[in-house]
Order: C-alpha cells, then sequence, then structure tokens
C-alpha cells in the first residue's frame, strides 16, 4: 500500500511542520503479533526538535516551550506510537497524536473563571435536603422511651 503523499505535518490553517523536521524511529513493539513479533519494527517514535523549528514565529515557539516543557527533552518532542500492529499505521497514529498535541498547546488560554456566589434559591435547595435527610437518618434510630 502507498502512503499518500503529505508536504508536511498539517497542525492548523497557519502552522504545517515541515516532514525534513521530523524524526523518526522504528524498534520492536510489545504486545501481540503473531508470526512477525520477533522481526517486525512496528513501534514508531516521532521526534521534532521545537527549539530550531523554522516552522514557528518567535510567539509560537515561546508558547510551546512553556506548555510543552514537562515533554520536552533538551527542545525535542518525542511521540511513541505501538498501539497497531502495522508500522504504518503506528506511523499515522503519532503524526496525529503530535498534530493534536501542538495544536493543543498553541491555542490561546481559556479566560479566567470569574466567582460568582450562590443564588439564594440554590442555598434554600441545600438547606432542605439537609434536613430532609437528617429527618431519614433520625427516623431510622431506635425510638427511644422519654
Amino acid at each position: 500500500m502507498v502512503a499518500p503523499f503529505r508536504p508536511g505535518l498539517r497542525v492548523s490553517s497557519g502552522l504545517t511542520i515541515p516532514d525534513a523536521e521530523l524524526s523518526w524511529r522504528f524498534s520492536r513493539s510489545s504486545g501481540p503479533g503473531g508470526q512477525g513479533v520477533n522481526t517486525a519494527d512496528s513501534r514508531v517514535e516521532l521526534s521534532w526538535d521545537v527549539t530550531n523549528s523554522s516552522a514557528l514565529s518567535a510567539a509560537q515557539r515561546d508558547r510551546l516551550l512553556d506548555r510543552l516543557a514537562s515533554r520536552l527533552v533538551g527542545g525535542v518532542v518525542t511521540i511513541a506510537a505501538s498501539e497497531h500492529r502495522a508500522q504504518l499505521r503506528n506511523r499515522d497514529a503519532a503524526r496525529e497524536r503530535l498534530a493534536a498535541l501542538v495544536a493543543a498547546a498553541l491555542r490561546p488560554a481559556a479566560p479566567p473563571r470569574r466567582a460568582t456566589k450562590p443564588t439564594r434559591g440554590s442555598k434554600e435547595r441545600r438547606l432542605t435536603a439537609k434536613h430532609r435527610r437528617t429527618d431519614v437518618k433520625q427516623l431510622r434510630q431506635r425510638p427511644r422511651d422519654v
């Protein structure tokens, strides 16, 4: 099966990572595999050097380095894929995961949550539920002689 031609890894409408910046490593995958389990290098590791990428603007690079700091090793992000038995499917899975990771890291931060007070009705419903629960628990107790 011939893989479709891809000029690069499209992350968003404004960002495409060139194939020349992506490096691949292949190794034997753990798990089921049939006859070719000991010979097929189906596990895929996809690496991309964020610090030296020509596809990123300075602002994008800073945002990625800040948000992916825990995943970066020497400025390089690595994605491993071994869930499929075929190397080609693992390659596609790694490409999709890297694109999703970079797109999520480049997305602007959500606006901060504004603190609000509980409404009067919600306070009353909470207290009513507490009283109901108290009554139920009191009915479960043994009757007392007064």
